[in-house]
């Protein structure tokens, strides 16, 4: 207020008060200056009446009303009834004879600052919120200007770089046949190289990895926790760099790849934790008395874990540390798109204390290699994130073999968004098109079809067109910018494919066209078509195209039926203020990850473990509490207690009887 007033003629200010306090200030602050009061219709007549007799008040009040349907009109009044009817709320007080007046004018930074906790003791810091089982990965405040000033400066001086990627096996970098690396966002912008593995770094790899794989399984569980955590640690202090990677390489949004190090550095704490709870110390079983049971999780052996180019940083690291943190030794083979990333993130890893010959890295060689890698009879178990056209190749290969050995797959999804007439729409735009555009819509958690009861669809649509005007189609690295390429030229005409046919099939709801910046890059504009069936799509669309599909409120079951039919089963929304069809949907879909009144991607290391089922998938989730156990084996060891002398136990039983019940007469002990 001061600062208005101070600003002369430039505003002609206009403060809507219906507090004393505020009221008194101002009239103390304006001198002599024009301005004016407001207050709400219905709400501060006594106050500005009483201002004005006592000679207090000599400026204009001005009265103002809301105006509109119900829909503006019935939020607008929640509000109000909210601020105005909480106990704290000025309005409240003043109504209370019972209230001192010092109390109701009291100055709320000055009731702070004589505290002695200025912070509650038991609501935790946000680096502390998973306490004491881990810390909680650091974040950036983008809103900070300081913050942005450093993110600003960390990432120019990580972008200038240039990386190479190379097989690296027994911590020894291997030559190979190479080939350039551009951006997707600049095809004109070479970030890098890539030297790609063959035969020989495959046999190399298997060869140290098995031949360590025991030495790594009986390092105690603990130093295995500790080494993950200062990955950790790593990833944290290089996430600049990390975050260009993602950015150039994968075309993260800048945003995206912050979370991405986030991520990464979140699984590596909570397996440390889970390695701490579930390995280091035998679980004792029950059983008759003469003989001890212990239950003990050991590694496999060699696991091969192959990741996706949609998450270069966050699924890279996290298979890795889970098949670390169980006792396994390690070959990782990224996608081929986003070998840079990999290499770095491998590189950290050795230099945070992972053994050279526990982790190998092997970069390029298509299909052939991890074909290879995967028909080996050393490999001990496999974790896959990727098509599912891929884990059915892999899932046939391994069955191929003498041994069947653990396959861990998470694959994609036809996810949809169920909503139905009590849904907020305004929620429900900003959910929905985060949920089918961010990333670019290269997320296998990403919103596919928009299930719209038709009470309320042409309101949905309406808002979701107008929304998207806004959205900013641009270079990832930029902070505003709400849409980057997808991953490659490949991907884009596939993209293009499937929307020739949509144009064809389906009605075309709205789309943007590129800006002039994406000549140069595989960028692809957002699309939005109305089909009439699920059935419609025959296969996943893996980037920003969202269909809608109208449903009646009596089909509500159908729809449920329609998704599962599908066979997919990764996520699904559910946006609906009735509790019992929220519940509904949820009991009956068959899905991994269900969300109700929010988006539907970003799942959290620890709090929403990730992965599907079906189509989907084989599960454990990823970042759950069982993810581990599957890359280990379970071991179970009996000992016969009477050989060396029987149950001792058994001689103490009086005695901590009669301390838990002493009685006057008791005899005394025979044995001690």
């Amino acid at each position: 207020a001061q600062r208005i007033l101070n600003c002369g003629s430039a505003f002609y200010p206009q403060f809507a008060t219906h507090n004393a306090h505020t009221l008194a200030s101002i009239v103390v602050m304006s001198g002599h200056r024009a301005y004016e009061f407001q207050r709400l219709h219905g709400m501060g007549e006594g106050l500005y009446k009483l201002a004005i007799e006592q000679k207090q008040l000599t400026q204009y009040c001005r009265v103002y009303a809301p105006v509109g349907s119900h829909e503006e009109l019935l939020p607008y009044l929640v509000r109000r009834l909210l601020e105005n009817g909480a106990n704290t709320s000025f309005v409240n007080q003043i109504v209370d004879e019972q209230t001192p007046l010092g109390q109701i004018i009291a100055n709320p930074i000055h009731e702070t600052e004589i505290l002695q906790h200025k912070r509650h003791p038991h609501i935790p810091l946000p680096r502390d919120i998973y306490a004491p089982q881990r810390l909680n990965s650091a974040g950036i405040n983008l809103n900070d200007p300081d913050a942005l000033a450093e993110l600003d400066h960390g990432l120019e001086q990580a972008l200038l770089k240039s990386w190479i990627a190379a097989p690296i096996v027994g911590g020894q970098t291997l030559a190979g046949e190479h080939r350039t690396v551009s951006s997707p966002a600049d095809r004109d912008h070479i970030i890098g190289e890539v030297h790609l593995a063959d035969a020989e770094a495959v046999e190399q790899a298997l060869s140290l990895a098995h031949a360590h794989a025991s030495d790594w399984n009986h390092t105690p569980a603990e130093r295995r926790a500790e080494i993950l955590d200062q990955v950790a640690d790593m990833l944290e202090r290089n996430r600049y760099e990390l975050m260009a990677l993602s950015i150039r390489e994968g075309g993260r949004s800048l945003r995206d790849a912050l979370s991405e190090v986030r991520e990464a550095a979140d699984f590596c704490r909570y397996y440390a934790a889970m390695a701490h709870q579930d390995f280091a110390k035998p679980r004792v079983l029950p059983g008759v008395t003469g003989e001890r049971n212990e239950l003990r999780l050991s590694g496999r052996g060699v696991f091969v874990c192959i990741s996706p180019w949609n998450f270069p940083v966050a699924i890279f690291t996290g298979q890795i540390a889970a098949a670390l943190a169980a006792g396994n030794s390690v070959i990782a083979k990224p996608a081929g798109s986003t070998s840079l990333t990999g290499a770095r993130i491998v590189s950290l890893m050795h230099q945070a204390g992972v053994p050279a010959e526990v982790l190998h890295f092997l970069p390029g060689g298509g299909a052939e290699i991890g074909m290879a890698l995967v028909r080996d009879p050393r490999t001990a178990g496999v974790a896959f994130t990727g098509a599912t056209d891929t884990a059915r190749q892999i899932n046939q290969a391994l069955a191929q073999r003498d041994i069947i050995v653990p396959f861990i797959a998470e694959t994609g999804g036809q996810n949809a968004m169920i909503v139905d007439s009590s849904a907020l729409p305004e929620q429900v735009v900003t959910d929905a098109l985060y949920s089918a555009f961010n990333s670019a819509g290269q997320r296998c958690s990403a919103l596919r079809v928009l299930f719209v009861q038709e009470d309320v669809a042409p309101r949905v649509t309406a808002l979701l067109s107008g929304v998207m005007d806004e959205l900013a189609i641009d270079d990832p690295a930029q902070l505003n910018t709400d849409i980057g390429p997808v991953i490659n030229d490949a991907a884009k005409a596939g993209l293009q494919q499937h929307v020739d046919r949509m144009r064809q099939e389906a009605t075309l709801v709205k789309t943007l066209t590129l800006p002039e910046y994406c000549d140069n890059g595989s960028f692809f504009a957002p699309h939005v078509f109305r089909i009439e069936s699920l059935d419609q799509l025959t296969h996943e669309v893996f980037g920003p195209v969202l269909h809608i599909i109208h449903y009646r409120a009596d089909q509500l079951h159908k729809v449920v039926e329609a998704i599962n039919s599908t066979r997919y089963g990764l996520t699904l929304g559910i946006h609906s203020r009735i509790d019992a069809t929220a519940q509904y949907i949820a009991r009956h879909a068959r899905c991994g990850n269900t969300y109700v009144n929010r988006n539907m991607i970003g799942a959290v290391v620890g709090s929403q473990p990730f992965g599907g089922e079906g189509l989907s998938g084989t599960g454990p989730k990823a970042g759950g509490p069982h993810y581990l156990h599957r890359f280990a084996s379970e071991r179970v060891l009996t000992i016969n207690t009477t050989a060396v002398g029987g149950n001792a136990s058994l001689l103490s039983i009086r005695d901590e009887d009669e301390a838990a019940h002493p009685t006057a007469d008791a005899p005394p002990t025979a044995l001690r």
